[in-house]
């Protein structure tokens, strides 16, 4: 399966520090040319992320049905952290996430933190969570994907 060339821009050349570049639907909503990586290594991101206006409640909080858009974007991309993005694989479709809510997420911006904890064949079960400025678990995450042959 050939990969879209839109797809190679979003995530193959993002601006320095960055996880992702211009062009991907769900990921300009959420700002995502934006999200600051702090940390990243093999299967694992530290990223630092803006709470966007269009994502947020009544009471100026992460609207809780946005949580899952960012939680694929991050689980999507840290398959390939600390790897060059030219190491090819096959396209990923997410098969399943899972959201617990702890603290609302306030923002202006917040952190999160993804990392694969399971690799079994073709399937990738990748644990995110989001947290504030002190490190308070606001958000604990779970996703399952499944690497398409090429």
């Amino acid at each position: 399966m050939t990969v879209p060339m839109y797809t190679r821009a979003v995530w193959g050349n993002p601006a320095a520090g960055r996880l992702m570049g211009p062009g991907h639907p769900a990921g300009d909503l959420l700002n995502g040319p934006d999200w600051r990586i702090l940390e990243e290594r093999d299967g694992y991101f530290l990223v630092d992320v803006p709470l966007v206006a269009a994502a947020k409640n009544y009471s100026g909080n992460l609207f809780g049905g946005f949580a899952p858009a960012y939680v694929d974007l991050i689980a999507l991309r840290t398959v390939s952290a600390g790897r060059s993005l030219d190491v090819p694989h096959g396209w990923l479709l997410t098969l399943g996430i899972s959201v617990d809510f702890f603290e609302p997420v306030e923002g202006p911006r917040f952190v999160i933190e993804s990392r694969i904890t399971v690799r079994r064949g073709r399937t990738l079960f990748v644990e995110v969570r989001f947290k504030d400025s002190s490190e308070k678990m606001l958000i604990f995450a779970t996703a399952t994907l499944l690497e398409q042959k090429e």
